[in-house]
C-alpha cells in the first residue's frame, strides 16, 4: 500500500513540475496529489478503510491519465534504471528517490512545487516558492518515515550507479519535459 501509493504520487507530481502540461493534466495532477495526500496515509493504517482505498484508486488512475499526456521526469527514469538492474519494485523506487530527485531539480521546480504545497495545505499563497518547495518535499520524506518506507536503497553497488545514470539520461532525455535537463553526472 506504501509503496504502491508512492507510485501513483510520482507520476501525479512529475506531470504537474514538467514541461509539457495542459490545463487538463495539471488540473489532473492537482486532485491526484490531494487525494493521495489525504488518503495514502489512511489506506496504510488500515487496508481495511473502503474509502481510502477507493481515493486511492481514483487517484492513480487520474495520476495515470495525466502523465500519460504530460510523461514523467528523472524519479521514472532513475527508477527504471535501478529497477532493471535490480529488480527493485518500482514504487519502492520511486518513493525513495523522489525527494532527493525534486531536491535536485532546485528553482526550475520550486513554483510548481510550491503550487502543489499551496492545493494540499502545506502553505499559503503568502509563502516564497523556496519555502512551498521545500514544505512539499519534506512532506514526501516524512510520508515515507511514517510508512516505513527507507530513504535510501541499500543494495545499489556503487560501481553500478555510472552505468543506470546513463541509462537513466538515455531515457530522460530528449524523452521526458523535465523541469531542467541533467547530465548522467549529476543523475548519479
Amino acid at each position: 500500500t506504501a509503496t504502491t501509493g508512492m507510485d501513483a504520487l510520482t507520476p501525479a507530481v512529475e506531470a504537474y513540475i514538467g514541461r509539457s502540461t495542459t490545463k487538463k493534466t495539471r488540473a489532473l495532477a492537482l486532485e491526484a496529489t490531494k487525494m493521495i495526500f489525504e488518503n495514502l496515509e489512511k489506506a496504510y493504517a488500515d487496508g481495511n478503510d473502503r474509502e481510502a482505498r477507493e481515493n486511492m484508486l481514483n487517484a492513480s488512475y487520474k495520476a495515470g491519465v495525466a502523465f500519460s499526456m504530460s510523461y514523467v521526469g528523472y524519479i521514472h527514469a532513475i527508477a527504471h534504471s535501478i529497477g532493471g538492474r535490480y529488480g527493485t519494485p518500482h514504487g519502492l523506487a520511486n518513493a525513495v528517490i523522489m525527494p532527493y530527485v525534486l531536491e535536485k531539480y532546485g528553482k526550475s521546480a520550486h513554483k510548481k512545487l510550491y503550487r502543489l504545497a499551496v492545493f494540499v495545505g502545506l502553505c499559503d499563497e503568502n509563502d516564497s516558492y523556496e519555502v512551498g518547495a521545500e514544505r512539499f518535499i519534506e512532506a514526501i520524506k516524512e510520508m515515507n518515515v511514517r510508512m516505513d518506507i527507507p530513504n535510501k536503497l541499500v543494495d545499489i553497488k556503487r560501481l553500478d550507479i555510472p552505468d543506470m545514470a546513463k541509462h537513466a539520461e538515455r531515457e530522460a532525455n530528449p524523452l521526458y519535459p523535465v523541469p531542467k535537463l541533467m547530465t548522467a553526472k549529476e543523475l548519479e
